[in-house]
């Protein structure tokens, strides 16, 4: 995979982008400086906002539609409850990325729990689809390298996810991170030699 910003991006960058970064990010930033001083208006205006954003965000690993929306429910929430951890480091809407995709992939954990106890053979019951919906996931392959690489080197799998997944930049993951900025480069490409070969080939 290639390190320059001129290049293309390797094989798992999705469409996943910031296109609202300019505009809708400085309405996003005031609407969270209220909703966190407990404008509670402002905080449903915010959620609202963010919602369609943040759907796309889990929907990019979680092909199963009420999955994603169970995963940006709970980002959602998180977004509610935690705002007041929201530093300003970076901007609001990056903030809001790391937040869905965190959930995105602890909903992950979740149905993967969920299906190995459905597979059980002392169990009965037929399984739930929604259970095994990631299992047939055109991601699953992302997913499970992510969770080999959480286990491993767990300070990679943000500036990872963040840059390849998502699309940010390095400047704005560093400032999310807080960390220095060669700092971020060298975890992305130490990352990316260890998930590259655990990815599937594209068809």
């Amino acid at each position: 995979m290639e390190h320059s910003e001129s290049h293309a991006r390797g094989p798992m960058t999705t469409k996943a982008q910031m296109s609202e970064s300019s505009g809708p990010t400085d309405e996003l930033g005031v609407l969270a400086e209220r909703a966190a001083g407990g404008d509670k208006n402002a905080m449903d205006d915010l959620l609202r906002l963010v919602h369609p954003r943040v759907l796309r965000i889990c929907r990019s690993v979680l092909p199963y539609s009420a999955d994603a929306e169970d995963a940006a429910q709970e980002a959602l929430l998180n977004i509610a409850t935690k705002i007041h951890t929201y530093s300003g480091r970076s901007s609001f809407s990056t903030w809001v990325h790391s937040v869905a995709a965190n959930s995105a992939r602890s909903t992950y954990r979740k149905l993967k729990r969920s299906a190995q106890a459905a597979h059980n053979p002392e169990q009965l019951e037929r399984p739930d689809p929604r259970t095994t919906s990631v299992i047939a996931g055109t991601r699953l392959d992302l997913l499970e390298a992510l969770e080999t690489l959480e286990r491993d080197r767990p300070q990679m799998v943000t500036p990872l996810v963040l840059r390849d997944v998502y699309g940010l930049s390095y400047e704005e993951i560093a400032a999310e991170v807080g960390a220095p900025l060669g700092t971020i480069k060298s975890r992305i490409h130490d990352a990316r030699e260890v998930v590259r070969p655990l990815l599937r080939p594209k068809d």
